[in-house]
């Protein structure tokens, strides 16, 4: 996957340029993968303006994921001639940092714009911290990245990405099945709610009728991990002669907790939620042809749970992931998908709301939109307000020259 640092801005897409996608892509295959909706509306953009604040980290070690979120928005109205339903927008950025005092920052810096509704949010004690704010303005919030499972009773939060306890929950029965009963298994995780959620998932599944022997072992939460950071641990654990490793990683951390294993001798599969190996991960961990990670990885296998994949074979995801590869040159991840539903299903609330909807008008409309055609496959919202969906399986495979994910096939329906 390229970098996300030097990517063209979808915002810099003229109207010229607009048109030119939709015609690339076909009307016909853009309706069935964004929604219906009044075709004229769309062309004059007769509805009132509207704006909308974007939260997202613009430095720091989740940078990456916050660009793929705005990307994966902008993508969305870049499709729409800069509109949602019918109504000019202006996307509102504002800087979530990495503490509650942050976000609330931004909270009401938006508030004070005037938005209409608020998207985005990566880091979990970000959106625990913004939860009141965000309840006592009355202004809808659809995150699309944390969602961390003590995030409950909310009215006017809602998530198009996963309840962090689901990608080890969609693993822990793959892995009762897969495995067997005296089987050790290594777990490895950052110190914090995110990983504990994720274990806690995984036990939930997997500990049906047995048990999981070995106690997680969590690491220190460090951004920009050394090169011996988890080697420690990572020794300790190996000790016990495990038969398999479940981690929760993503980004740098995940690259040099892998690199680390290696390098401490273990030989075996490796399973964990797909952030693992999700955007440029990946291509920092193959080392080409002759490489010996890429070698290792072949023979023994890494496996994760996503709830999405960009080779999936579907209407809305051809071309969701046509028109990413077309605008930013590389393939889009869960981050970049779950940003795009969210402007989606924006769209399908504020149509419901009429011509000129309040937030509050937005919200209840959230909660009418019913199945969304989505990148993922279809979802829905539950009563958390958080999606319905498969979850897949995805083998590290060789495809063409480079190492991607696969899908395997899928692994559950959670939510």
């Amino acid at each position: 996957m390229a970098t996300l640092s030097g990517r063209k801005s979808v915002a810099q897409m003229n109207r010229r340029r607009a048109l030119q996608l939709l015609a690339a892509l076909g009307t016909t295959g853009l309706a069935a993968g964004c929604g219906s909706g009044d075709d004229s509306e769309e062309q004059t953009g007769s509805g009132s303006p509207i704006k909308v604040g974007l939260i997202v980290p613009g430095s720091g070690a989740n940078k990456a994921v916050g660009d793929e979120i705005t990307n994966g928005f902008q993508l969305f109205l870049g499709m729409r001639g800069q509109q949602i339903a019918g109504h000019p927008v202006t996307l509102v950025t504002a800087e979530e940092g990495e503490t509650a005092a942050t976000g609330k920052a931004a909270v009401d810096r938006l508030l004070k714009e005037g938005v209409l509704a608020l998207t985005g949010v990566v880091s979990p004690t970000v959106m625990t911290g913004i939860k009141n704010a965000v309840e006592e303005a009355r202004v809808p919030l659809l995150g699309s990245n944390a969602s961390p499972s003590t995030l409950q009773g909310v009215v006017y939060i809602w998530r198009t990405s996963y309840v962090l306890t689901e990608p080890g929950e969609a693993l822990g029965e793959y892995l009762r099945q897969k495995l067997d009963a005296s089987s050790r298994i290594a777990m490895f995780g950052t110190r914090g709610p995110g990983s504990q959620d994720v274990i806690e998932g995984l036990r939930r599944a997997y500990e049906r009728g047995r048990r999981l022997t070995e106690d997680p072992i969590f690491t220190e939460d460090d951004p920009n991990p050394s090169r011996t950071l988890y080697s420690g641990p990572i020794r300790k654990a190996l000790e016990r002669e495990p038969d398999a490793v479940f981690c929760h990683y993503s980004g740098a951390q995940a690259v040099q907790f892998v690199k680390q294993l290696y390098a401490q001798g273990y030989r075996g599969p490796i399973y964990a939620p797909g952030f693992l190996t999700e955007g440029t991960a990946l291509d920092q961990l193959d080392d080409g042809e002759k490489g010996r990670e890429r070698k290792l990885i072949q023979s023994y296998g890494i496996e994760t749970a996503l709830n999405y994949s960009a080779d999936l074979n579907n209407t809305a995801n051809r071309i969701f992931a046509s028109a990413y590869r077309k605008t930013f040159n590389s393939a889009p991840t869960t981050y970049a998908m779950a940003s795009y539903d969210a402007a989606l299903v924006l769209d399908k609330a504020i149509r419901l709301a009429g011509a000129n909807p309040s937030p509050q008008q937005v919200n209840l409309a959230l909660g009418k939109i019913g199945q969304v055609d989505s990148p993922r496959g279809t979802w829905q919202f539950n009563q958390t307000r958080t999606p319905q969906q498969k979850w897949y399986l995805r083998r590290v495979q060789t495809d063409g020259r480079l190492l991607s994910n696969v899908v395997i096939n899928e692994l559950a329906t959670l939510g």
